[in-house]
């Protein structure tokens, strides 16, 4: 009877325990982004799905060393990243793991995500993009001296251009692109002759570049376009200013187009929630998910068919559409190392 009775028990213990582990519907996010409008999107979520995000945030490169120190350890079921090149390195150091999504490869774009692996698997995809473009002094610079990346680096720009590090991931990605386009004799050329042109040693960030150009320091700056869109949304006088005295150019609408960074997201190597990971992404792409993810940083969505309402955004193209690059993001990626050699041989750090 004493046998019968702690058999009862140890049977109900283990319908308790495995009621428990289907009620845990959770997935555990890492994640670069840190807007405020990202809350209503996993509010969202989990009101569509009953699953719960728990989210652990950092910046891109303190995520990757973190999946590294946690190994097959990490509770990582979603990485969101900003940049592509962090991406890349995140599926290069094996820390993605590819998955089979017909809906992902339905709504985003062949060149906005991973180069497929044998079996068809994505390790990785763009949900948002942001434009990399030139922004110059409506008092001293015509758009036409700006209209291409090649012309940074033209003798008539010397002492102009204001930029962030050169090994900035977000200059990084750029200067990846562009070498992709030109080959890499043209591009290292073309990076030393945009160190000839500083008009001061690279420092701070992309707002501090327009605002510089704004204060007549330079006449020209590279920035991501969601940091414009920023100023231009700003109940601040003083940003609004600043937007006033500078102009945008979206380069090389003559030949390859703009060149365009993402945001994407990729399920951990080793999600103890993968099949909640995979509907997360999913979700991302969905066009609600896609107006709150892209529109809640001044970005673009990437998913099919889906366009987001941005007043800032029109304003910088007068709401028309630009031309943007085609080339696989994942090339982009594929040149940092030799993109970080060519910037050590030419002194542009």
């Amino acid at each position: 009877m004493q046998h019968a009775l702690k058999a009862l028990v140890s049977a109900c213990a283990l319908v308790v325990a495995g009621h428990a582990l289907a009620q845990e519907q959770v997935v555990n996010l890492y994640s670069a982004r840190h807007y405020n409008t990202d809350e209503e999107l996993y509010t969202g979520f989990t009101k569509a799905t009953g699953i719960k995000v728990n989210r652990v945030d950092s910046d891109d490169a303190g995520i990757i060393a973190r999946l590294k120190a946690e190994g097959a350890a990490s509770p990582a079921d979603v990485i969101l990243m900003v940049d592509a090149a962090r991406l890349y390195r995140g599926e290069k150091d094996g820390l993605f793991q590819p998955i089979h999504s017909a809906a992902l490869n339905n709504a985003i774009p062949a060149n906005l995500r991973s180069k497929p692996e044998a079996d068809g698997g994505i390790s990785w995809f763009g949900f948002s993009t942001r434009a990399r473009v030139v922004v110059y002094n409506k008092a001293k610079v015509q758009p036409a001296d700006v209209a291409t990346y090649e012309a940074l680096s033209d003798p008539k720009n010397k002492g102009k251009i204001c930029i962030r590090s050169g090994s900035h991931p977000y200059n990084l990605s750029m200067f990846g692109a562009v070498t992709e386009h030109m080959g890499e004799a043209k591009a290292e050329a073309w990076l030393k002759g945009i160190k000839d042109n500083l008009a001061r040693a690279p420092k701070g960030g992309d707002t501090d570049q327009i605002k510089a150009v704004a204060a007549g320091e330079c006449d020209i700056a590279v920035t991501n376009s969601y940091y414009l869109a920023r100023l231009m949304r700003s109940a601040n006088p003083a940003d609004v200013q600043v937007t006033e005295k500078v102009g945008v150019v979206f380069p090389n609408q003559d030949s390859y187009g703009t060149h365009m960074n993402i945001a994407g997201g990729a399920v951990a190597k080793h999600a103890k929630h993968k099949d909640n990971a995979v509907k997360f992404l999913e979700y991302l792409a969905s066009p609600a998910a896609q107006n709150y993810f892209a529109n809640g940083n001044n970005e673009w969505p990437t998913a099919k068919g889906v366009a987001v309402d941005n007043p800032a955004l029109k304003a910088m193209t007068q709401g028309k559409p630009f031309k943007s690059e085609t080339i696989p993001i994942s090339a982009v990626g594929a040149n940092m190392v030799k993109v970080q050699q060519m910037l050590d041989r030419v002194g542009f750090q």
